[in-house]
Parts: C-alpha cells; sequence; structure tokens
C-alpha cells in the first residue's frame, strides 16, 4: 500500500462521513474531495475536469430537459388518474398505480414522476379513507424497479455506461440492463403487491394530523380598542419571532390576510390566528387589548376559505433552503406562503419557525397565498406533496404527446445502432427547441446543476481511484479473501458494498466509487466487465432501506409519514430479493 492509496482511503472515507451526517450538500462534498485531490496531485486539471464531458453526464442533463416537458404537460398525472378512476380495492390499486409507474420510469426521470404522483396518490387515498402511507413508498420502489430496465432508467445508468466508454469498453445498449431489469421489476412488484399490505404501515398524513387535534393547534384572539398597538405593523406590536407560537392569519370582517407580513396593520376588532405550542398562549394574554376567544369555532378547514390554502412540502436536495433559517431565506417574500410547522423523521421540530434550518426530506406546512402557484412554477426547492381540490396549471397537453413519439423515435434510432444515445438526446432537445415546445429558459430551469456537479466531481474521483492504484489494490484484497469461496461470493460482496454506500451517501457516487473496484476485480477474474458494469448499476439504484440513498423516497418519507423502521421492515426483504436475482442473472449471462 502507497501513500496515494492511503490518502485516497481516508479521503473517501471522510467525504462518506460527511455526506452522511449531512456536513454540506452532497454536490459540494464530493467536489471539495475532488479539488483536494487536485491539491495532492493525484490528478491533472484536465482529469480533474474530464467528467464535465462526459457523455453519461451530458446525456443526463439533456434528459432533464426532456423530462421537464413531461411534468409541466401533467400527460403522466392524467394517465395514472385514468387507471385508478372508479378503482376502490387496495390490490387492485396498487396493481393499476406501480406497473405503469415502473414501465414510465424506465425511459423518464422517476424523480419527477413520484413527485408528480404523490398528490394524485394521496387524492384518491383520501377520498376513499386510505391511507397515503399504503401507496406512497410502494409507488417509489416501483419507480426504482422501473429504472433498471434501460440506459435512461436513470442517471446512474448513464453514467456507468460513460465510465465504460472511457475504460475502453462499448457501453451499455438500450436495453443491456433489461436481461435483469425486467425480471427483477417483476420478482419486485410481486412481492410488493404480496407483503407490502402486510408490512405497510397506516400512518395519517400531517395535514389530517393536524386538523384532528386543532383544539391543541389553533389559538384565536380579538384585538380591541385598548390594545397598544392598533394601528401599528405586526412588527411593531411584538406578534412576530413569538417562541413556540405564529400569527398564521388576520380575519378583518369579511377578509382573510394570510400569510400575514410583518408590515401588515392591526386593526381594533381584528381575529388574530395563532398555531403552534398554544400553552404560551398565556403570555399574550397577559397583553392589554388582547382576549382570548375561547368560543371560537374555528378549525383547518376555516384557513382554506378564500385565497388561503395548507399545502404540504418536501425540501430537495437541491433547495437552497438547507443553507440557511426559514428567517432568513425570505420565504414569505420569495413564494408568498407562510411556514406553520417543519416535520422532521415524523416529529415536529419545536422552537421559532423562524429559527429553523430545514433540512432535505423535512415536510413542511404551508398557508400559501393567490400567488403561491404562479411563483414556484420553475422553482426546485420543494415538491408540493399534498393533494389540492383546484385544478393544477398544466401547458398543452400535445406537447407531451409530441414529446413522448419523438422520444420513442430516438429510442428506436439507439435500438437499431443508428445513433447513440448522446447524439440522439441532443437531437431530441434541439427539436423540442426549434418547434418552441420549450424555451431556452424553460431547459436551463429544468436542468439540476447541483446534480450534474455530483456526478461529474464523483466520475473525477473515479479517476483518482482508479489512477492511484486505489482500485487496484482493493479490488486484489477482496479477490484474495473471497477468491476460495468462489465468483459468487465476489459478486455479492460487489453487491452489498454498493448497495451500502447508496443507502449512506448518494446512487451516483456509490457507482462511481464501485465501479473501479468491479472493473479490476472482473478483468482478474475473467469476468465480462459489462456483467460487473450491469451488477453495480443496478446495486447503486437498487435503494430500499432508507430514505438517503434515493430521491425517490425522500419525496415520500414525509406526506406517508414514515419512519427509518419503516423503510428498513418492507426494504429488506426487497433487497435481498434483488440481489439474489442480480447476482444469479448476471453469474449466468457474464460469468
Amino acid at each position: 500500500m502507497t501513500v496515494e492509496i492511503i490518502i485516497v482511503l481516508i479521503s473517501i472515507s471522510m467525504m462518506m462521513a460527511g455526506l452522511f451526517f449531512e456536513i454540506a450538500r452532497p454536490d459540494l462534498m464530493v467536489f471539495f474531495t475532488l479539488f483536494m485531490f487536485l491539491m495532492f496531485g493525484f490528478v491533472s486539471p484536465d482529469e480533474a475536469l474530464a467528467g464535465f464531458s462526459n457523455q453519461g453526464m451530458m446525456t443526463v442533463a439533456l434528459l432533464f430537459v426532456v423530462a421537464g416537458v413531461f411534468e409541466k404537460s401533467g400527460l403522466i398525472e392524467r394517465l395514472v388518474t385514468s387507471f385508478l378512476t372508479n378503482t376502490k380495492s387496495g390490490r387492485s390499486a396498487l396493481l393499476k398505480l406501480l406497473f405503469p409507474v415502473s414501465a414510465f420510469s424506465a425511459f423518464f426521470n422517476n424523480t419527477p414522476i413520484v413527485a408528480a404522483l404523490t398528490p394524485v396518490v394521496r387524492r384518491w387515498t383520501s377520498k376513499h379513507d386510505i391511507s397515503p402511507s399504503r401507496y406512497l413508498l410502494p409507488l417509489s420502489y416501483a419507480s426504482i424497479l422501473g429504472g433498471t430496465i434501460t440506459l435512461i432508467g436513470t442517471s446512474t445508468n448513464l453514467v456507468i455506461h460513460g465510465l465504460l466508454i472511457d475504460a475502453g469498453e462499448t457501453g451499455f445498449s438500450f436495453f443491456q440492463l433489461a436481461w435483469v431489469g425486467i425480471p427483477l421489476t417483476i420478482i419486485g412488484l410481486i412481492y410488493i403487491l404480496t407483503c407490502g399490505p402486510v408490512l405497510l404501515p397506516d400512518h395519517r398524513s400531517m395535514i389530517q394530523r393536524v386538523s384532528d387535534n386543532t383544539k391543541d393547534y389553533l389559538s384565536e384572539m380579538m384585538v380591541t380598542d385598548e390594545f397598544a398597538y392598533v394601528n401599528h405593523s405586526v412588527e411593531e406590536a411584538q406578534l412576530r419571532n413569538l417562541k413556540g407560537v405564529y400569527l398564521i392569519e388576520i380575519i378583518r370582517g369579511r377578509e382573510r390576510i394570510s400569510p400575514v407580513s410583518s408590515r401588515t396593520l392591526v386593526q381594533a376588532g381584528d381575529r388574530l390566528v395563532f398555531t403552534g405550542m398554544i400553552s404560551t398562549i398565556a403570555d399574550l394574554q397577559k397583553r392589554k387589548g388582547l382576549e382570548v376567544n375561547t368560543g371560537t369555532d374555528l378549525s383547518m378547514e376555516n384557513i382554506r376559505n378564500g385565497d388561503s390554502r395548507l399545502v404540504e412540502v418536501v425540501i430537495s436536495h437541491q433547495s437552497f433552503l438547507t443553507q440557511q433559517t426559514i428567517k432568513q431565506s425570505r420565504f414569505r417574500e420569495i413564494y408568498d406562503a407562510a411556514v406553520v410547522a417543519v416535520h422532521r423523521n415524523d416529529e415536529r421540530v419545536e422552537g421559532k419557525v423562524g429559527d429553523i434550518v430545514p433540512k432535505a426530506g423535512d415536510l413542511l406546512l404551508l398557508v400559501t397565498g393567490p400567488d403561491f402557484n404562479e411563483r414556484i412554477q420553475e422553482r426546485k426547492d420543494f415538491y408540493i406533496t399534498s393533494p389540492t381540490d383546484e385544478q393544477k396549471f398544466y401547458e398543452d397537453e400535445s406537447k407531451g404527446w409530441f414529446t413522448l413519439w419523438l422520444l420513442l423515435g430516438m429510442i428506436l434510432m439507439v435500438m437499431f445502432g443508428w445513433l447513440s444515445i448522446f447524439k440522439a438526446m441532443v437531437i431530441t432537445v434541439g427539436v423540442l427547441l426549434v418547434v418552441k415546445i420549450v424555451t431556452p429558459n424553460q431547459a436551463k430551469d429544468s436542468v439540476q446543476f447541483q446534480v450534474l456537479l455530483l456526478i461529474a466531481s464523483a466520475l473525477g474521483i473515479g479517476n483518482v481511484i482508479r489512477q492511484t492504484g486505489t482500485a487496484d489494490w482493493v479490488a486484489h484484497g477482496l479477490i484474495d479473501g473471497l477468491a476460495p469461496l468462489g465468483v459468487v461470493a465476489v459478486l455479492v460482496t460487489i453487491y452489498l458494498l454498493t448497495n451500502v454506500f447508496t443507502e449512506f451517501i448518494t446512487n451516483n457516487a456509490a457507482a462511481v466509487i464501485m465501479f473501479p473496484i468491479g472493473y479490476e476485480i472482473a478483468l482478474d477474474m475473467g469476468i465480462d466487465p459489462i456483467g460487473m458494469a450491469v451488477l453495480v448499476a443496478i446495486a447503486a439504484s437498487a435503494s430500499f432501506l432508507s430514505p438517503i440513498g434515493y430521491q425517490t423516497n425522500l419525496i415520500v418519507f414525509g406526506p406517508g409519514g414514515y419512519s427509518f423502521g419503516d423503510y428498513a421492515r418492507i426494504g429488506f426483504p426487497l433487497t435481498m430479493i434483488c440481489m439474489i436475482t442480480t447476482v444469479s442473472i448476471v453469474y449466468f449471462l457474464y460469468v
């Protein structure tokens, strides 16, 4: 073992610890690690930046644009809604939901699919008085399984494809993964349909829990003429930044003011609606001119009247909100919405809402104003997961159909070998721009640059692992220890290591770290490198044990009211099923 290998192993271990403990955003952690390797001289500037020109990474960027068109068209939501119409049986609904979702996820980015369908599923479960937790985790799992079928099913597949090309291999064909992905998806869905109803929890949504406990959650106070701050702003009246209590709405005659600005004037006769730790209302009651309205019949349904709505959102990995407190983010000003409560790991975060620094996966309960929907159109800071009574704004549905047929045409070109997947996506996005289905600004807004930075940086780290001899050293260590047990033991070990890394860091980072090691093992043991790449790609995507490893698991975490134990209970058997299926097929096809 050389000094270089020791430094690389220590640096990667520190990076993984930083990712696990969320010291900084994943893309920044990985980029910083690459920067350190550059400073150590382990990689040249050209090699460090090679990931930014990698075909896999560029193809992911182009697919974000295509996925953005589908997301705005509402096509997938309409199709799934039609499947669920007039369906009442639990297993029948799961069947009609999971198989189409898996099929869609084979060709489109599964993150926007799950984000778009979560409100659809919750609307259907609310209508039939069924817990959404029975359906949301299966929705995420089905999308993950579907992503293992094709080259464009997940960004991880494309990253591994790019790494294969960089290593001098031919890369994946479009349906290379399908030999494993299709059996894997079918077996996985059968498991979810048969065992899911038994293993899945029965949780209520955040809005339901709040509505069921209104008297512990809402309090109303009347402003009398004796109040010293009549005709003063809310901030001057010291009604902002209260400990454990939040001013959610002002009712003035027939007018409802929500969200409440710090500049809003307080007038005599106003009814002030507070939410939060109602035990602290006693402190406000001591102030002359504020009277507790004990006879109020206020409920969460009242809040939904007028232009105000209760909305649940899940903070995304790309959100700028994770870098500052809610107050510092100017949330109300940017979104025309007020944060009422923050839930983390199915528990409400106590204290002043404005002082909370949100984390990815946090569930926020908002009271939104009339401009909320318009202001969130092009932002990726959170996913709306609550059902709404209003028709969501969608662009012309024909744009979605045009894009679908165009994409299918390009896929046929790839299948017949007439175009590479990268060239096909360049043509697809080019046509969408020329016919003005998407504008340059919309295309730019659809791209998740943080994901691209993570992928490109991870590819640079992959070069370091390979060039410093770290991959070769680890590979020989595994071979020496596992060779007596046979090839199957080696395949199982690579699968498990990749899968564990995925659960604790990110799928793309796990794939890039494990690919060089798996590739060296494949060369040394006479295994087809393509087969090892298939195994690493699927192991990096098959994340079922926690909400951390995969974005879709994170999206449904809060809305489903899940705990980490819920993921482990249903996800562990599914993980074992996927491992056994993948290792068995790879062994018979590629060894």
